[in-house]
């Protein structure tokens, strides 16, 4: 009976070495087809390929468990949400940009041109003064400058 039971213990402790070493051949047909089998073909010479498992022996796939890698999934979508929020915003302040740019160019124009300009305040219209023009032509250069340019860097 003891006996049995080491041969027993032997056989289930090699059995899987024995699956994992099964061999697999390569042949080339004469029609130069290439196949892959478990058994070497009759008449053709062919090679033994080495398989490698679909596991790695580091993986850490096999130690987490299916709601941490859920947890995991949900963490990347949201990066992945946030990325393509911020994506948007920067479409936005891009936009944004390119509308002052725009803007300040066209005040630009309108005071270079040597324009007499009128403002309205407090119900009352009035011409601007030389220097308050200057003034002016000063401020829309800034902004010209700060929004025509490249995109400054964070």
């Amino acid at each position: 009976m003891n006996r049995k039971t080491l041969m027993l213990t032997l056989l289930i402790a090699v059995a899987p070495g024995m699956a994992m070493s099964a061999s697999v051949y390569k042949w080339t047909d004469d029609n130069g087809v290439t196949h892959y089998g478990d058994r070497q073909p009759v008449g053709a010479s062919s090679e033994t390929v080495n398989v490698r498992s679909g596991t790695s022996s580091g993986s850490d796939s096999s130690r987490t468990s299916p709601q941490q890698r859920l947890n995991e999934l949900q963490e990347q979508q949201q990066k992945k949400a946030e990325r393509e929020n911020e994506t948007a915003v920067e479409a936005a302040r891009r936009k944004q940009r390119e509308a002052n740019c725009e803007t300040a160019r066209a005040n630009l124009e309108i005071i270079e041109s040597n324009a007499r300009i009128r403002i309205e305040e407090n119900g009352e219209q009035r011409y601007l003064a030389p220097e308050e023009i200057a003034e002016q032509k000063m401020k829309f250069e800034e902004v010209v400058a700060e929004n025509c340019g490249p995109e400054p860097q964070k």
